[in-house]
């Protein structure tokens, strides 16, 4: 006696819907992944040596004290907003944009004055700033 055998269905997995989760995840990761945005100053920051660079005589010297006061050259600014800033700069000449720029902030002005002064300062051409710092002391102060 021959018993009908029943018909046996070919095993396979259905990949359709692992494809549309991968896609998914695809879609929401290009979505909620942020760009930065380089800032718009290209800074040239001294690189830390057993030695201090030598000074440069024709550098424009900009000094921020705690209260946000500003020195340009040793000459205090009586108006210290951007507007006074900028018209300062202006008075050096637009041939000193070439010179170097060196940006000596106390520990405890605001960082809102030493970012005034780079905007400022790059609005105006100048190119080569630099920020001074001090060697740590070895006692942790």
């Amino acid at each position: 006696m021959k018993f009908p055998r029943p018909r046996q269905e070919e095993i396979s997995v259905n990949l359709t819907p692992l494809i549309d989760v991968v896609f998914l995840l695809l879609i929401f990761f290009m979505v909620s992944t942020t760009f930065t945005r380089e800032t718009q100053l290209a800074l040239t920051l001294p690189e830390a040596q057993g030695t201090p660079p030598e000074a440069v005589p024709e550098a424009v010297e900009i000094l921020v004290s705690p209260l946000g006061e500003y020195l340009i050259n040793g000459e205090k600014l009586a108006d210290n907003s951007e507007q006074g800033l900028r018209s300062a700069l202006l008075r050096l000449g637009q041939d000193k944009t070439t010179r170097p720029m060196i940006i000596t902030a106390d520990a405890n002005a605001s960082y809102q004055a030493v970012v005034r002064v780079m905007d400022v300062a790059g609005q105006l051409g100048f190119d080569k700033l630099s920020l001074t710092t001090r060697e740590a002391d070895d006692e942790g102060q």
